[in-house]
C-alpha cells in the first residue's frame, strides 16, 4: 500500500503593521537637536495635508510634488498650486520646528507617456498602477540620494485605494545605503478621515480620480453608472 503524501499547506501571509515600524522608527527624531531629513513625494494637496502633520514633528521635511501621470496642463496646474498653497498655510501655522520647503520638476507628462501606451488596458490598481508607483518613487529617491536626504517616502499608502503592502514593497527595494525608505501606512489612525476634513478646512481642491487618463475614464463611466442606477430607482419609486 503507497504512503499518502501529505502536502505542507503555505503559511498565509503575514500582515505587516507599517504604521506601528513607522513609529518605532521616529519616536526619538522628535527631540533631536538637529532632526533627520525627509524627501516626501506627495501625490496631491488632500492626501498630503494629513500625513504632512503626522511626520512633520520628526523631521527636517521636504515636500516633492511629482506626478507626471495628471492628464492635462490645465490639472496638473491646479493640482501643483494647490499643494504649494497647503505648504504656505503649514509654515504660518508652524506645524514643524523647521520651515517646510516643496520642490517641483513640473509637469514631465513625457515620463508617464509609456507606461501609459503600453499598460492603459489594465484597470485601476492593476500593473499600470504598479508600475507609475515605481516610476515616482525611483524618481523621489534619485533626488533624495542626489541632494543628501537621510529618508524618502511617499503620501500615496494614506487612500483606502491604494495597496499599502506594494507601495512599501516598492519604497524598501529601491532605497539604498544612502536613502532609508521610512515604512508606513498613513490611513492608519484616523489618517484619510483627517485628510478629507482637513481638505474642507481649508478649501482644497479634491479631485475625483487619481491622476491618468484611464482613472479619469474610469472614473467618469463609474459615476454615470451611479447616475443611471440612482435615477432608475427614482422612477421605479
Amino acid at each position: 500500500m503507497q504512503k499518502k503524501i501529505k502536502l505542507k499547506k503555505n503559511p498565509p501571509r503575514q500582515k505587516v503593521n507599517y504604521d506601528k515600524q513607522m513609529l518605532e522608527i521616529v519616536e526619538d527624531f522628535k527631540d533631536m537637536e538637529e532632526q533627520p531629513k525627509m524627501f516626501i513625494h506627495s501625490c496631491c494637496a488632500p492626501c498630503s495635508s494629513a500625513v504632512i502633520k503626522k511626520i512633520a514633528p520628526y523631521f527636517q521635511l521636504t515636500v516633492f510634488y511629482y506626478n507626471p501621470n495628471i492628464d492635462g496642463e490645465s490639472e496638473y496646474d491646479k493640482r501643483a498650486k494647490c499643494q504649494q498653497r497647503l505648504i504656505e498655510i503649514y509654515n504660518e501655522e508652524k506645524v514643524s520646528r523647521n520651515p517646510i520647503k516643496i520642490f517641483e520638476l513640473g509637469h514631465s507628462k513625457e515620463d508617464f507617456t509609456d507606461i501609459s501606451d503600453r499598460l492603459g488596458e489594465y484597470e485601476e490598481g492593476g500593473l499600470r498602477c504598479m508600475r507609475c508607483f515605481h516610476l515616482r518613487l525611483k524618481r523621489t529617491l534619485d533626488l533624495a540620494t542626489e541632494m543628501g536626504f537621510d529618508y524618502y517616502c511617499t503620501t500615496l499608502t494614506v487612500s483606502p485605494h491604494k495597496n499599502a503592502r506594494i507601495i512599501n514593497q516598492i519604497g524598501s527595494y529601491l532605497a539604498n545605503d544612502k536613502v532609508k525608505w521610512l515604512p508606513n501606512d498613513f490611513k492608519k489612525r484616523n489618517g484619510y478621515l483627517d485628510s478629507v476634513n482637513l481638505s474642507k478646512k481649508l478649501g482644497l481642491y479634491r479631485q475625483c480620480y487619481c491622476g491618468c487618463k484611464h482613472s479619469r475614464l474610469e472614473s467618469e463611466e463609474y459615476r454615470a453608472a451611479k447616475a443611471l442606477e440612482n435615477s432608475t430607482q427614482f422612477v421605479a419609486k
